[in-house]
């Protein structure tokens, strides 16, 4: 396939799925800027290498396996620096108007092995089938749904302390 094709599919895709990479960079970086730039980078890395994608027909895939590696870099580059953004810095002002947004849920998830967390934000927030997130994640399909068993156990037990610290 000729690379102006390429090209014209990525930025199909691209087009098609920018709800779902914003949301892919933003549950890894946590934060609203961090996520646009990791966005703005996996495009162009996207771009610049469009050269080596094989199948054109995975480009979804390949897109989303470059946003959850930039997203890892971002992350083990600014590794000290935890920024808060404005949502959760006004979860935390006194007397801001009461949220409550799934937050042990997401708790639970952060609190993941990063292989876990990975199978299940691709899987259940970005709604990949398990064929893709194998692809995404250059894992074999079982391989993805032995991890999506025990993030899933794992969640469970979770969320089960939490709500029994709730409890006493």
């Amino acid at each position: 396939m000729l690379k102006r094709n390429k090209e014209k599919l990525l930025t199909l895709c691209i087009t098609d799925n920018k709800e779902n990479i914003y949301r892919l960079a933003y549950s890894y970086v946590k934060n609203k800027e961090d996520a646009l730039d990791v966005v703005q980078d996996s495009i162009y890395k996207a771009l610049s290498s469009i050269g080596l994608l094989k199948k054109p027909e995975s480009v979804k895939s390949w897109l989303f396996r470059i946003v959850v590696t930039t997203s890892l870099d971002f992350l083990r580059k600014h590794k000290r620096v935890q920024p808060v953004d404005d949502e959760a810095l006004d979860f935390f002002i006194p007397g801001a108007v009461d949220v409550y947004p799934d937050i042990d849920l997401e708790r639970s998830l952060d609190d993941l092995p990063l292989k876990y967390r990975n199978v299940i934000v691709l899987r259940y927030i970005e709604d990949l089938k398990i064929e893709e997130v194998a692809e995404v994640l250059n894992e074999n399909v079982n391989t993805v749904k032995t991890r999506l068993y025990q993030a899933l156990q794992l969640l469970r037990v979770n969320m089960q302390e939490e709500s029994s610290k709730e409890i006493n």
